[in-house]
């Protein structure tokens, strides 16, 4: 449903611009400096296309961007090679369309997005519930502070009881399944029924993984991936239908023990944030439903301001409890998530990661039976590194592993873009599909590892860093194991730390370059299935295989260099190079830089991840090295495509405001960028009427005036306030209406207008029990209407427009004429369907199209 900038239900026409925006935006900056700045949108025109098959065909709008002429498959010459040149440029506009360029997924906005309303309602009810609890106003505020971090710190431990739940489930029934393959791979590769161990490994994914992706695709779609580009909408302002309910919470904490433990390349560190969000809104809200009832506690923090931040806390309690980084996890809300920010907030946030990261630390703590030596503070922790220390010499090598970070990052997300609107387009029209590919996955992942331990016969007797490691002595000597066994026969987690930990002689070049390559693959695959499943994990993964390349490399070129002498002689009077795993033949930090850079290059996020490295490996010496590597890695994926998590908001079609407005708009006036005309309501309206209303527009602010008895025309006055379509929903429920000439009986609260939460999505039009008679009763919006709303007049620029409307967390803005009368509405998509981006370098505009979808 759209808020208000919707017109094709309507039949409204709406003024044209004239090219007006469109001669004013930014298109691409000239080499030659910004002395002229044309500032023109990428055109965007709308055409239909069929989609489906047989009589039972849809029309879907798409927006075909540029004005590329269509290529024809008519032959111009009689010969073999005008043939072929026009078979491959029609084969190679069809690829782009899964690219950067494709018109239906990244240049359109889905109207089905809601704004949530942070403001205020200013009505009359409001002030009068005010002035009779002015005796009560100061224990009221101080019960109400008191509570909220009472809720904070119920956040942080409901977040540690779950991670510390997922953690050791996901242990104890992997380290089971492993060791049975294990056992059966020693056995058969004597024997030669080497079939057996692979249909084992094949099954045991097979089976857990279509329960994964059937719990998800049946029960919560919403659930599917890691849940935080959803989540980082939600906390910008746009309602995301299921994603903080309890189906979503038993799909996500469920479905992502199922899909590590089914062999697929994920990590559950996303899904920590997103559950955790789930859990704080659930406290937040104080109601807990049911097979279709409510069982309701309390509702103190029922708006969307309130659950917006308690969703915040319970994002950076997720990721602090995963880390074991409560100031990583903090910063992450605030860099990757948050919108709307504020001293006391980050305070709160700070509280429960804190509280999130020690509980979690002691339950860990105690699951290995010491609870008193708090030597488990998160889901994934680095380790001590014991030399983790670099020479000034070395900053270049870094750099240069950064740009090999961007560069992969780049590719993993231009892949995984490619591959999501594929599946959008053609493997997601039946649930059963998105099941099957689960299932597929999981099942080339156990071959995938089969071949490579098969392939590579590569052995080594290197003692694995981890004592729970489990390997397999197939095809090699007494004494020693296969290399690719300590990557194979463990969950991604296992693998990353025998990456970052284990000594040099652990993985040859080939088995290296081998896991590289197929994991990397199956990195791109997997993101993006109908799976709850992060990606922090893989990405590390993968550059940290790659990283211990390079450090490799640099052993060989410059053996004497790796550990200055003087430190060398202080860790051998430590012990610490006795077993030659360090020192001159430490890769491990080459491996820490690499996945590093390589998580840089397909988030894109910087600061959150330097902390939450820094504390992951306990040591703030490093931290200088590793700031530098996300900061390059993150610019040279710029340079090419947007980070991962935005591509994914941008394919959904979520109407995300950025924290700035676009840039050169200073010229642009909101008169021609608004939504008009306005849809207007008088003070009493009758219930019929509004029945109408709500059944045939999908807008969800109505602007009241006030009618102008000089005036010819009906429905023309002064501005008097607003209502809701929320609102209206609860008035007619409540039956808050009476005949013409008397007051109604019923008596509406506040408090009432948000139960149930959210009113859109628990109560509709089809809902609402009206007679006939009814409907000749009158609706007086006086008490319940928004008597200040935010205005603006035409002349406003489009800068003071967006930091108005995105500093405030508005849901409308109503513009008005110099007789105060409503001329115009902005809404959140009004203002993002002028996107601002960098492509190959320069800056460039893109004017979005609204979709109905």
């Amino acid at each position: 449903m759209s808020d208000y900038s919707s017109k094709e239900k309507t039949g409204a026409k709406e003024k044209s611009p004239k090219n007006s925006v469109s001669e004013k935006l930014l298109g691409d900056i000239p080499e030659d400096g910004p002395a002229h700045h044309s500032f023109t949108v990428t055109p965007v025109r709308q055409t239909s296309i069929n989609s489906g098959g047989g009589s039972g065909r849809k029309h879907l709008a798409v927006f075909e961007v540029g004005e590329d002429g269509d290529v024809t498959d008519t032959l111009t010459q009689n010969s073999i090679t005008s043939l072929l040149s026009a078979k491959f440029r029609d084969l190679s506009k069809r690829w782009k369309q899964y690219g950067e360029e494709s018109p239906r997924f990244r240049k359109r906005l889905v109207s089905k997005w809601e704004s949530m309303n942070y403001d205020q309602i200013d009505s009359q009810l409001f002030q009068e519930e005010n002035n009779k609890l002015k005796n009560k106003s100061k224990k009221k505020l101080a019960v109400m502070w008191v509570s909220r971090w009472f809720m904070m710190f119920l956040v942080g431990i409901g977040t540690s009881l779950l991670a510390a739940g997922v953690h050791i489930a996901v242990e104890l029934v992997a380290h089971q399944k492993f060791h049975l393959i294990a056992k059966y791979l020693d056995k058969c590769s004597d024997t030669g029924c080497l079939m057996t161990p692979v249909a084992i490994w094949c099954g045991i994914n097979l089976g857990i993984s279509l329960l994964a992706a059937a719990l998800v695709t049946y029960v919560q779609p919403t659930a599917a991936g890691s849940g935080i580009p959803l989540i980082k909408s939600y906390l910008n302002g746009v309602r995301v239908p299921g994603l903080l309910s309890l189906r979503c919470f038993i799909a996500k904490t469920v479905g992502v023990v199922l899909s590590i433990l089914g062999g697929l390349a994920c990590g559950k560190e996303g899904p920590m944030a997103h559950s955790g969000g789930i859990m704080a809104a659930g406290l937040g809200k104080g109601r807990i439903p049911w097979f279709g009832r409510d069982f309701k506690l309390y509702n103190a923090f029922r708006t969307d301001h309130e659950v917006r931040d308690f969703v915040a806390a319970g994002a950076a309690s997720g990721v602090s409890a995963a880390f074991g980084a409560p100031v990583g996890g903090t910063l992450f809300s605030v860099e990757e998530a948050a919108s709307f920010w504020n001293t006391e907030l980050v305070w709160r946030v700070f509280f429960s990661a804190m509280i999130a990261c020690f509980s979690t630390n002691f339950l860990l703590s105690a699951f290995e039976g010491h609870p008193t030596e708090l030597s488990h503070p998160g889901l994934v922790r680095f380790n001590t590194f014991p030399n983790l220390t670099f020479d000034l010499i070395e900053i270049p090598v870094f750099i240069l592993m950064a740009v090999i970070g961007g560069l992969t990052g780049a590719l993993f997300v231009v892949l995984n873009y490619k591959l999501t609107v594929f599946r959008q387009k053609y493997l997601h029209r039946h649930n059963w599909i998105k099941v099957a590919e689960a299932g597929l996955v999981s099942v080339v992942s156990a071959v995938a590892g089969f071949l490579l331990m098969f392939g590579v016969r590569e052995c080594t007797t290197a003692k694995p860093n981890s004592s729970h490691a489990i390997t397999t002595s197939m095809f090699c000597e007494e004494g020693s194991f296969n290399t690719m066994s300590t990557m194979f026969l463990t969950t991604p987690e296992g693998c990353l730390k025998s990456l970052l930990h284990d000594p040099l002689e652990s993985y040859g070049v080939l088995p290296l370059v081998a896991f590289i390559v197929i994991f990397f693959l199956l990195g791109v695959w997997t993101y993006g299935l109908s799976v709850s499943s992060g990606v922090f994990i893989p990405s590390l993964a993968i550059g940290a295989a790659w990283g211990r390349l390079v450090g490799m490399g640099v052993v060989q070129l410059f053996p004497d260099q790796n550990t200055p002498g003087n430190i060398s002689k202080s860790l051998e009077m430590r012990g610490l190079l006795a077993s030659g795993s360090y020192g001159a033949k430490d890769v491990g930090k080459y491996a820490l830089i690499g996945a590093a850079s390589q998580l840089g290059g397909i988030l894109r996020t910087t600061i959150s991840l330097t902390v939450i490295i820094v504390e992951c490996t306990g040591d703030i010496s490093f931290g200088l090295c590793i700031m530098i590597t996300l900061m390059i890695s993150k610019w040279v994926g710029d340079f090419f495509t947007t980070g991962l998590y935005d591509m994914n908001v941008e394919v959904s079609g979520i109407p995300l405001l950025s924290w700035e407005p676009p840039p050169l708009s200073d010229n642009v006036r909101v008169s021609e960028f608004m939504s008009h005309p306005v849809l207007l309501l008088m003070p009493r309206e009758k219930v019929g009427h509004i029945l109408d209303i709500l059944q045939n527009e999908t807008f969800h602010g109505f602007p009241i005036i006030e009618q102008d008895p000089s005036s010819v025309l009906q429905y023309k006055g002064k501005l008097r306030g607003i209502v809701l379509r929320d609102q209206l929903l609860t008035l007619l429920q409540k039956k808050a209406f009476a005949p013409e000439g008397m007051k109604t009986s019923v008596k509406v609260s506040t408090q009432e207008f948000n139960d149930p939460y959210p009113v859109s999505q628990r109560v509709s039009i089809k809902d609402l029990e009206i007679t006939e008679d009814e409907k000749h009763c009158v609706l007086d919006f006086k008490p319940y209407m928004n008597r200040t709303p935010y205005t603006v007049n035409p002349d406003f620029s489009m800068p003071r427009v967006f930091r108005l409307f995105r500093g405030l967390g508005l849901r409308h803005l109503v513009v008005i004429d110099e007789d105060y009368q409503p001329i115009g509405m902005v809404t959140r998509k009004d203002l993002a369907k002028y996107r601002a981006g960098t492509k190959r370098g320069m800056l460039h505009m893109e004017q979005l199209t609204i979709e109905n979808v």
